[in-house]
């Protein structure tokens, strides 16, 4: 109601007409009009006693009011008017204080339910003048809110209320409706799904769905649909998806009726349900958000939306599958106008993208062929409505049956196929399971008690004539419709024969409809459609009359009329039962019934053959299932059923064998998983199990994967892995064969896995070609391994196609040793650093990917990367890749927890950057692996006896920790690994072995860059050790500066292997301690043979305590060599040297004048030295 209406209608009124506005307002405007009015505000009535003033007022009135004053009961009329005045004041205080709370936002719910309880016509003019006073004081916002709730709101609520309350299972228009919250059972809802091209049927689709772990998906109650979430943005648009009858609208319908008796989602002011099959009656129509709103909602007529930016408004479009609208987003004019005309189309885009109220909540639901037709950035969140899980399932017949013995019998005779227990995650098939399995009970019960069987009455459906219970779905429609058919005889024309009287030409003309609008994929018909297939729509009732539950005729709020069939399922029946009927009259087949030059002597094999042909060439499988029906339809058991409507026999044995064999053939072709398995169902609606049989003898004899299979052979294996009672937790294709043929075709056992173990399979990029549809579709996998593939860039480059897709749930997955490099790493960053990604553990170790690669990763280790798990081991990066990880990490701490490095050489400051990270209070990162486990387990024994990380340390000094083999192996592992950039390494007296010191030098020979000090005195060398040493350093890559061997027992013969070693790497050598090694004059005559080289720069010497009597060959040596231009410092203390002392000196003191500096140096040492 808009400010300007409200003013007008006030101010142009008379006193007499507003009175008569309202009953019981009469007293009121006397009093308003007559009472001493406070500036404006109404009446002054606080003071109960009237004044002289008043008085005087009250004998100034008009004459009728004088005349009162000359009789008695003026006094009384004047205590009356006092009275009636203060109850007036009282009344209007607390009507005017509820009305400030409610715009104060207390206690809403509670004042708005009392307000329309107690309404009346007192309180409504208590309303009308607070909102007229409001708006001449120009609060219009204050009066808006409060007409909203007390007014709008409430009228919107009672009328959705009304409509929404009931249900008709199965039907809209006929038969009795039941409130819906008495039957209601919850649907199982999952956030996530979408974004894929469907190329499956949808009864595929449920029975992939029901292969699904539940535990993996994230479920999501109904009326919670836009609870935001601590992960998610703000929630405007939601899409809801699910197959055919799978209780979208009951589910928008329950959303409704919570909201409109005020039990859910309080917080949203106006919800507006648009469903798409009436507003298709309007495309032709243009107009504005207002009238289209007023069309559908007359009851809020007068409502403003421009003024409610305050409010909560939800649009729920309803059946987008149903839109004949083009729905032209990228097209289309950009409209932001709320009361403006514009084509329909124009409208709805606007609204979608948010340019139209972009404050307004939307959701839309629709089955999944159709989700494409809305832009991805327009939605923020998908959803799925499975329908019934298990528990669901038995729920719904213990509701729909009161005898608990017979909806116990019924689910088990369900439950025995497992086709059919699948196909009741849709809420219509348990109804339709329910009608045929309730009505063949019912009719073996009767003829039991006719033929006095008491004994066999009591038998159980499962027991009693099985042959006559559907086992497949040809066989529960069959039925569906025969009894369908003979209730409505029953009904209509009290017909109660036993068989069904059929009315041929209302089927052909129903099929004809079914049909050739199942070739359009359309469900929701018009009366042109109707008018097309030759059906009066003036007589369409007698269609939905004649059949209730089969076909219907809906009248929507625009009045316009709209018909369908009660589920997708049952327009595919029909329109298989019109291919046999049309081939019956017209001896030619329905595909091609408008080509003149067809010859008219088709037979039932060329139209099944026609069938197949046309179904595999479907893109999205839409004829599947109708090929199923056909097929199902051709078996003269199923034929039986339908004696009067199809007159011809079916198939013989030579029929039947001629459609097996052609559609065995078709195997052959490249078909995909989709198409190959849709196949196999046709077989089993014909009831050929043989390559099936062949299969699962494979299986049990676990030959598979040293059989050699056809293609016909390979889909049997993906159609019984997919079939089995056994939910598959785990593919390993190496059970199967290994290659990519072999994985391409079971693809679509793929998808219904948690885990898929494709490593070491030769698999190629061809294989990534296929996997990508799987990670592209709705499916439970969750991890992927295809380490040890010849995969490549290529492979990798596909694979995050379809990583990429909005729908994959990949939360694992391995790469290592896949031939990879840096353009893998490209794509991969691209696909960690997008909103949809799930991707937590990546391994990429062993791969090629060098600084570059690790560069390009790091980029999409941003703030929308939820990876906790990287693994970049053996992949060739230095000191610069690790400086990339540390500053992604370091600007974007994101959700990492764990990063493996080993393998890798990180230069001088590589483990530090990252290191440090851990110190980092915002950082996640947990876990910084640079060691192999051997390794890291030394680096804990290390750290427990330094107090600090090996790997930050220069020095590592053991001495005197005795070191057992397992200490000495993962020190070792510790030592070899490039992360570990030691110094110095000081081993004194750890009581280190023979075989333990071969496997330290081992390791130091591995990684000897940094190593410039070795200390292993106090340990025992012996021979063996001698040689190993030796042979470390005359490594070329050996640097040691300082070696120090004191003590090792080094002899005369260890001397020499020793000195042999040093002469052909002697450049680095700096230090030698040989001291208190019995190293003898003949040691000290091959220690000269080192320092006579010329490369040798050796500047102190120490031979302490090493039994040498003789030092003649070392003084021959410093005289006649460049020795002592390095040489500072010699230690030749505790030896018996006798007179070869004083030369030595001499030598020492008579070196030429370069030396003089370092000779007085010298001379200075070793004066203090002793000698003797």
């Amino acid at each position: 109601m808009s400010k300007e209406r409200r003013k007008d209608s006030l101010s142009e009124m008379s006193l007499s007409e507003k009175q008569s506005v309202r009953s019981g307002a009469h007293v009121f405007s006397s009093v308003f009009v007559k009472s001493d009015c406070s500036k404006g505000l109404g009446p002054n009535l606080r003071d109960k006693k009237t004044s002289s003033k008043k008085r005087l007022q009250c004998e100034t009135l008009d004459s009728d009011f004088q005349t009162y004053r000359d009789h008695d009961n003026v006094k009384d009329l004047l205590w009356i008017f006092q009275d009636l005045e203060g109850k007036i004041f009282t009344f209007l205080k607390n009507e005017l204080e509820k009305f400030k709370k409610l715009l104060q936002k207390e206690n809403t719910q509670c004042l708005v339910k009392d307000f329309n309880e107690n309404r009346c016509s007192i309180k409504e003019a208590a309303l009308d003048l607070t909102l007229y006073f409001l708006r001449e004081m120009k609060q219009d916002e204050a009066a808006d809110t409060l007409e909203d709730n007390l007014v709008f709101i409430h009228q919107l609520k009672c009328g959705l209320k009304k409509k929404y309350q009931c249900v008709f299972e199965g039907i809209a228009k006929q038969g009795d409706s039941i409130l819906l919250n008495n039957i209601y059972t919850d649907l199982y809802i999952t956030q996530g799904c979408m974004e894929q091209v469907n190329t499956e049927h949808e009864v595929r689709q449920i029975e992939v769905a029901s292969r699904r772990h539940e535990s993996q998906e994230i479920p999501i109650e109904c009326k919670n649909l836009f609870e935001v979430s601590a992960q998610d943005n703000e929630i405007r648009t939601v899409l809801t998806k699910g197959v055919a009858g799978i209780g979208k609208s009951v589910s928008v319908q329950k959303f409704v009726l919570d909201w409109a008796e005020e039990k859910e989602n309080q917080d949203i002011s106006f919800i507006f349900p648009l469903p798409f099959r009436e507003l298709n009656l309007m495309e032709k129509k243009k107009q504005s958000l207002m009238d289209l709103i007023n069309q559908f909602f007359p009851e809020i007529k007068g409502m403003n939306l421009t003024r409610r930016n305050n409010f909560k408004v939800l649009f729920i479009l309803d059946g987008l599958d149903e839109c004949r609208l083009p729905l032209n987003f990228d097209g289309n004019e950009t409209w932001s106008d709320v009361s403006s005309p514009v084509s329909l189309d124009v409208l709805l885009t606007n609204l979608i993208k948010g340019n139209l109220l972009p404050s307004a909540l939307i959701w839309i639901t629709t089955r999944p062929a159709a989700a494409s037709k809305i832009p991805p950035d327009c939605i923020d969140r998908l959803t799925e409505i499975r329908g019934f899980n298990d528990a669901q399932k038995e729920e719904y017949f213990r509701k729909r049956f009161i005898d608990g013995n017979l909806a116990k019998e019924i689910l088990d005779h369900v439950k025995k196929s497992k086709s059919l227990f699948i196909m009741c995650h849709i809420p219509v098939f348990c109804w339709i399971s329910a009608t045929v399995l309730q009505n063949i009970l019912e009719i073996k019960t009767d003829n039991n008690q006719q033929n006095n069987e008491a004994d066999d009455a009591s038998k159980t459906l499962q027991e009693s004539n099985t042959v006559d219970t559907p086992k497949t779905l040809t066989q529960m429609y069959t039925h569906f419709l025969r009894f369908q058919i003979q209730q409505s005889r029953r009904k209509y024309d009290g017909e109660y024969t036993p068989d069904v009287s059929w009315d041929k030409d209302a089927i052909l003309s129903l099929g004809k409809l079914a049909f050739h609008q199942l070739e359009r994929n359309n469900l929701i018909f018009y009366d042109t459609d109707l008018e097309a297939c030759g059906i009066d729509v003036y007589k369409a009732s007698v269609y939905s009359g004649m059949c209730t539950q089969i076909f219907k005729e809906e009248t929507g709020i625009t009045l316009g009329t709209m018909y369908c069939f009660v589920h997708l399922s049952i327009q595919e029946f029909i329109a298989a039962l019109y291919a046999h009927l049309f081939l019956e009259f017209n001896k030619k087949s329905v595909f091609v019934q408008s080509s003149m030059e067809q010859k008219t002597n088709e037979t039932m094999i060329d139209l099944l053959k026609t069938a197949v042909d046309k179904a595999l060439e479907s893109d999205n499988g839409h004829l599947d299932l109708f090929l199923r029906f056909l097929l199902g339809l051709s078996l003269q058991s199923n034929r039986l059923l339908l004696r009067g409507l199809l007159t011809q026999e079916g198939c013989n044995d030579q029929i039947k064998k001629e459609i097996v064999e052609y559609i065995k053939q078709k195997f052959e072709a490249n078909l995909s998983p989709e198409r190959s398995i849709n196949l196999f169902y046709c077989l089993n609606e014909l009831n050929d199990q043989t390559l099936v049989k062949e299969i699962q003898t494979h299986l049990r004899e676990g030959s598979l994967s040293s059989a050699d299979l056809s293609p016909a052979q390979w889909s049997a294996v993906a159609f019984v892995l997919l079939t089995s009672e056994e939910e598959l937790e785990e593919f390993e294709l190496q059970k199967f064969k290994k290659s990519d043929e072999c994985l391409i075709r079971l693809s679509a056992v793929i998808k219904t896995s948690k885990r898929a173990l494709l490593n070491d399979c030769n698999l190629t990029d061809r294989s990534c070609s296929a996997l990508v549809a799987a990670l592209g579709s709705d499916t439970s996998l969750k991890e992927l391994n295809m380490n040890n593939n010849n995969l490549q860039d290529s492979g990798v480059k596909l694979l995050c196609i379809g990583l990429k897709n909005i729908i994959c749930k990949l939360e694992i997955l391995s790469l290592s040793m896949c031939d990879l490099t840096e353009e893998s790493c490209s794509a991969l960053a691209s696909v960690l650093s997008s909103d949809s990604s799930s991707l937590k553990d990546l391994d990429l170790s062993n791969n090629n990917l060098q600084d570059s690669g690790v560069k390009l990763l790091s980029d999409g280790l941003n703030e929308k990367c939820k990876l906790e798990k990287l693994r970049l081991s053996n992949c060739i990066i230095t000191e610069e890749g690790y400086k990339a990880l540390a500053s992604a990490l370091r600007s974007n701490p994101s959700h990492l927890k764990e990063l493996d490095l080993t393998g890798n050489d990180p230069g001088q400051s590589g483990v530090k950057e990252l290191n440090d990270l851990l110190q980092d209070p915002n950082c996640q990162l947990k876990t910084l692996r640079f060691l192999c486990p051997a390794a890291d387990e030394a680096c804990r024994f290390v750290t427990g006896i330094v107090g600090k990380n090996l790997l930050l340390l220069s020095e590592l000094n053991l001495s005197g920790h005795y070191l057992g083999d397992t200490q000495v192996n993962q020190i070792s592992a510790l030592l070899q690994d490039k992360h570990c950039q030691l110094n110095r390494l000081i081993l004194c007296g750890c009581k280190i072995t023979e075989k333990q010191l071969l496997i330290l030098t081992s390791a130091l020979k591995s990684n000897l860059s940094h190593l410039r000090e070795l200390n292993l005195s106090g340990n025992k060398l012996k021979d063996s050790g001698a040689k190993n040493l030796s042979d470390l350093m005359m490594n070329p890559q050996c640097k040691v500066e300082k070696l120090e061997l004191c003590g090792c027992r080094v002899t005369e013969k260890h001397c020499l292997i020793l000195t042999s070693a040093l002469k052909s790497n002697p450049s680095h050598l700096r230090e030698l301690d040989l001291s208190e090694n019995k190293i003898k004059n003949t040691g000290v005559k091959h220690l000269c043979d080192v320092l006579k080289d010329p490369d040798c720069k050796l500047e102190r010497l120490s031979l302490h305590d090493c039994g040498i009597t003789d030092v003649y060959s070392l003084i021959q040596t410093l005289t006649n060599t460049k020795a002592l231009q390095f040489l500072k410092e010699l230690d030749l203390s505790y030896n018996m040297i006798g007179d070869s002392k004083q030369q030595l000196i001499d030598v020492l003191q008579g070196s030429s004048c370069k030396l003089l500096e370092k000779e007085h140096w010298l001379t200075a040492s070793l004066s203090n030295i002793n000698l003797s």
